[in-house]
């Protein structure tokens, strides 16, 4: 008989298409896991998986047992979170992810206010990946999200949150990092650092986009994948960077110059949620609205 934790056996094992990693995502041992996803093939009576030396492939059978899987999940889950809701004592909270390594204090806010607004509906963060953020979205592991801006996709629905004005981030004893206000075209007159298109595509669009408004031809001086890499860069004199002025009052560095831009360019940070074709619970579509409030 199939049980539902052979399914969450199988869909670690998919996931990671690696049986250790798998055992220590669900917590048991790689032998009895195995042993689980073998049951499983016998009594469904098809092959899940290859298994190739050092590696896992999934058959086609795999793949759609996969997605039928997940389904099933979500639909246990909204069915735990529907009963809890008719409790008064018990109040499922939003989960909420968080891309782009996001540090803002306007996010901080959001948060804080929410709890005074709605103190009756906890939040459970999660930090991720933009890729991460939009298969969570996509699979209902969380209600909502906070990022720079995803790939355009019908699923997803991205709002405006709120905008920080853009400054230019130079190494302490730079040549410009004495002035007041710079034009954005001195700053990218040196070579400037980019972010990587895997890990912040949304914030790499938006300042590629205001880049190409001053200049067609800049010059780059390297990618960072994460935020502490970008800034680590600018401070070692690798190049000199864009980012918003919430980042700049979160990082207060010494090693780091932030000074304005005489332009009005602005980096805008989006609240997420999935496209449901009868509208968003009450909750969520009340989170929404509270979080377009900080603008």
């Amino acid at each position: 008989m199939i049980e539902l934790r052979h399914l969450r056996y199988f869909v670690a094992v998919a996931e990671e298409l690696n049986f250790r990693r798998a055992a220590e995502r669900v917590h048991i041992d790689q032998t009895p896991l195995s042993r689980a996803i073998r049951d499983l093939e016998d009594q469904l009576e098809v092959q899940l998986f290859v298994r190739a030396p050092r590696k896992l492939h999934m058959t086609p059978a795999g793949v759609r047992l996969l997605k039928e899987a997940r389904k099933v999940f979500i639909r246990i889950d909204r069915t735990f979170r529907a009963v809890r809701d008719v409790d008064a004592r018990f109040r499922a909270p939003l989960r909420i992810g968080i891309a782009d390594g996001i540090a803002q204090p306007k996010l901080c806010e959001c948060f804080v206010r929410w709890r005074e607004v709605a103190p009756e509906t906890p939040l459970e963060l999660t930090e991720m990946r933009a890729s991460e953020l939009a298969d969570a979205l996509e699979r209902e592991e969380i209600d909502a999200g906070f990022s720079f801006g995803l790939p355009n996709g019908d699923a997803i629905l991205e709002e405006l949150a709120w905008s920080y004005p853009v400054m230019a981030l130079l190494p302490a004893g730079h040549e410009l990092a004495s002035q007041s206000r710079l034009a954005l075209t001195d700053v990218l007159s040196f070579p400037l650092l980019s972010c990587h298109a895997d890990r912040q595509p949304g914030l790499l669009q938006q300042i590629s986009a205001i880049v190409q408004r001053y200049t067609t031809t800049p010059t780059l001086a390297g990618e960072a994948g994460t935020l502490s890499g970008y800034i680590t860069r600018i401070a070692a004199g690798m190049g000199v960077g864009l980012g918003d002025a919430g980042h700049v009052a979160a990082l207060r560095r010494t090693d780091v110059v932030a000074v304005p831009l005489r332009e009005d360019e602005w980096i805008a940070t989006y609240v997420l949620h999935k496209h449901q074709r009868f509208g968003i619970p009450g909750n969520l579509q009340r989170f929404v609205a509270h979080s377009k409030t900080l603008r």
